[in-house]
C-alpha cells in the first residue's frame, strides 16, 4: 500500500482517549510515540506502525445470514468501516476471526503516558531489532466478552487481568500499563467488534491484550519503547466437543518452569517452549500434557495452559500458585465458588501418585473455562475418572461459572462488567 494512502487512513482514525489522563490532541495516532506512518523508502521502519488491512470484498456487505449471525448497530470506533461482519457462529471453532478493530498504544522507556488508541485490524510493522523479536520480552493476556441472558455485552474480572499484566510486566521489564488505562482499552476494543460477539450460548469474544518489547536494541537490556496491543476474535470451545473429558499425559521428560524463573507469569517464553511435548502427546491420542515440577519431579504444577484440581470426597486441591505456576483467574474464581459452596479448598502440592487415587480432576482457564479430566497417564500406567464421564465437581463448576459469565444466574462476587455500548 502506498505511503499517501496509508497516511490517509491512519490520519482519518478517531483515537479513543484512555481514562489515564490520556487527552483526544496527545492520543493522535500521528503524535504517539513510536507509532509512525511507513514511508515509501522504508526509513522510518525501525519504529513500529500499523499497517491497516485491504477492506474486506464488497459483496461482503450485500451477503446476509439468517438465524444467529448477530446483528447491532456499528459502534463509533467502526463509523470507518462499511462492511457488516458475516460470522457463521455454529461453525465456530478455538481459531482466529479477523475483525474490525484492534487497539494499538506505545510509550517510550521512562515517558510518562501511553499514547495511542483504535485502528483497524491489520498488520504490524516491527523493526527487526525488536525486543520481543530478539530476546522475547513480552507478556499477554486472555480473557473473554460474553453476550448475556440479560441482552447485555459483559467481560469477566478485568481488573485481576490488568493486575497479573502489571506483575508481568515488573519481571519482564516493560513499562506498566495502569489498571484504569487496561480496563479502558479492553471495554473499547470489545464494544468496537461487538457485531462479532455470538449469541448466547454460541461462544464468546477471546480479547488477547498483548505487552511487548517493540524498540530496536541489539544488546542485551529492556527494549527503548513498549507497545500495548488488544485483538480479539470469536470463539467457541477450545476442546472440541465443549464440556467433554479430556485425556492428559504426565511429561516425563521435560518440564514447564523451574524456581528462580518467570513461569508464574504470562509470559511469551513460557508457551513455545511445551509446543513439542504437546504435539507429541497429540500425536498418541491424548488432549494435553500435565508438567510435574523441576525439583523433585513428582509434585503436580499445570498443564501446557491451564491449572490443575484434585477433588477427593468435599476436598477440592490445587498446586499453589507462585513463581512455577500461573495465578490463573479461572482458577481463582473456581476457588471462590468452591468455597462459597461449601468444598474445603486447599491450596497444597499435589504428589503425582495421588493423581491415581483420587476421585476427579478437572482443568481450568480462560480458554478452557472448566474441563473434567477423563483419564491421566504416567509411567504407562493410566487412571481413569467416572468411567470417563463428566465427574460432578467439574460439571457443578463450570455451570456455577458460565451462568454467571453469562448473567443467567445472579453474581454474588461483582465479577462481571458491563461494557459501555453507543
Amino acid at each position: 500500500m502506498a505511503a499517501s494512502m496509508v497516511l490517509q487512513q491512519l490520519t482519518s482514525l478517531k483515537v479513543v482517549p484512555s481514562m489515564h489522563n490520556l487527552s483526544a490532541r496527545r492520543s493522535s495516532l500521528n503524535s504517539a510515540a513510536g507509532l509512525r506512518i511507513p514511508k515509501a523508502s522504508a526509513a522510518q521502519s525501525l519504529k513500529m506502525a500499523v499497517v491497516a488491512e485491504k477492506k474486506k470484498d464488497k459483496t461482503d456487505k450485500k451477503k446476509k445470514k439468517k438465524g444467529d449471525t448477530v446483528r447491532t448497530n456499528a459502534t463509533s470506533a467502526q463509523a470507518d468501516s462499511a462492511a457488516k461482519p458475516v460470522v457463521d457462529f455454529d461453525k465456530l471453532g478455538f481459531g482466529l476471526t479477523p475483525t474490525a478493530k484492534m487497539f494499538v498504544a506505545t510509550k517510550p522507556r521512562g515517558s510518562d503516558e501511553w499514547k495511542g488508541g483504535l485502528v483497524p485490524y491489520g498488520k504490524l510493522e516491527v523493526s527487526p531489532a525488536a525486543g520481543i523479536l530478539n530476546y522475547g520480552q513480552g507478556v499477554f493476556e486472555g480473557m473473554k466478552a460474553y453476550r448475556t441472558a440479560k441482552g447485555r455485552v459483559v467481560v469477566f474480572r478485568p481488573d485481576e487481568n490488568a493486575k497479573r499484566m502489571a506483575a508481568g510486566a515488573e519481571r519482564m521489564c516493560l513499562e506498566e500499563v495502569p489498571k484504569d488505562f487496561f480496563i479502558k482499552a479492553v471495554m473499547d476494543t470489545v464494544a468496537a467488534n461487538v457485531d462479532y460477539i455470538p449469541p448466547l450460548d454460541k461462544g464468546a469474544l477471546y480479547v488477547r491484550p498483548l505487552l511487548i518489547g517493540t524498540g530496536p536494541i541489539l544488546g542485551l537490556a529492556p527494549a527503548p519503547e513498549c507497545s500495548f496491543l488488544i485483538y480479539v476474535s470469536p470463539v467457541a470451545s477450545y476442546f472440541k466437543g465443549g464440556i467433554t473429558p479430556i485425556d492428559l499425559l504426565v511429561s516425563t521428560k521435560f518440564h514447564r518452569a523451574a524456581p528462580g524463573g518467570a513461569g508464574g507469569t504470562k509470559c511469551v517464553g513460557n508457551y513455545a517452549q511445551v509446543l513439542t511435548t504437546q504435539l507429541s502427546a497429540k500425536a498418541e491420542g491424548y488432549a494435553d500434557v500435565l508438567y510435574l515440577d523441576s525439583v523433585e519431579d513428582k509434585y503436580v504444577e499445570e498443564v501446557s495452559s491451564c491449572n490443575v484440581f484434585v477433588v477427593n470426597g468435599n476436598v477440592i486441591r490445587t498446586p499453589p500458585a507462585g513463581e512455577t505456576i500461573l495465578p490463573g483467574i479461572t482458577r481463582k474464581s473456581v476457588i471462590e465458588m468452591a468455597r462459597s459452596e461449601g468444598y474445603e479448598v486447599r491450596e497444597e502440592k499435589v504428589e503425582v501418585s495421588e493423581l491415581m487415587t483420587a476421585d476427579e480432576v478437572f482443568c481450568t482457564g480462560t480458554a478452557v473455562v472448566v474441563v473434567p479430566v477423563g483419564s491421566i497417564t504416567y509411567k504407562g500406567e493410566k487412571k481413569l475418572y467416572k468411567e470417563g464421564a463428566v465427574g460432578p465437581v467439574a460439571l457443578q463448576m463450570y455451570t456455577r461459572l458460565t451462568d454467571l459469565q453469562y448473567e443467567k444466574a445472579d453474581d454474588p462476587f461483582g465479577w462481571v462488567q458491563e461494557v459501555p455500548l453507543p
